[in-house]
């Protein structure tokens, strides 16, 4: 997917957040304050700029506190199950005991990954806008047509 450049650099600001949150959790697991720093830093960034995340990085921070959600860590998770076929897995934060309910579904897959939208996608960046096109480029003139640029201006004949 093509990014603007001023979009391409804050894109790697937020990975580079997100990197060193993470970081910082392997090396310290009790660091929590310098993660959820990051994370909010991260979030703030991307709300500011209006960008738009990848949903795995969405699913792996808390809305409430902006804790860096892992396993074992600073969450705990659950399977649960609705119905016979129906598993949600439940995540709660350690820090502020907020849930997150994914669902568990292998057949499911985000819009973003399937086939149909990285087509619309690149169609709408290879053919720029008729309606720009047409309003840059002049009409093209008749034969028997004047120079005039106000359509009900006289016009001048210099047969004499």
């Amino acid at each position: 997917m093509a990014v603007n450049l001023k979009d391409k650099d804050a894109y790697q600001r937020l990975n580079y957040l997100y990197q060193a949150a993470h970081c910082v959790l392997s090396q310290n697991p009790n660091n929590v304050e310098l993660a959820r720093f990051y994370c909010f830093t991260q979030k703030t960034i991307a709300r500011r700029l209006v960008l738009r995340q990848d949903p795995s990085v969405k699913r792996t921070l808390c809305k409430k506190c902006c804790s860096l959600l892992i396993p074992g860590v600073t969450a705990t998770t659950r399977q649960r199950r609705k119905n016979r076929k129906t598993r949600f897995t439940v995540l709660r934060c350690l820090s502020c005991s907020q849930r997150k309910t994914l669902l568990n579904n292998p057949d499911y897959c985000l819009w973003a990954e399937q086939p149909e939208a990285q087509l619309e996608q690149q169609k709408q960046q290879k053919q720029p806008d008729p309606g720009m096109s047409a309003k840059k480029q002049p009409k093209p003139r008749q034969p028997g047509e004047s120079q005039s640029s106000h359509p009900g201006a006289p016009q001048s004949s210099a047969s004499t």
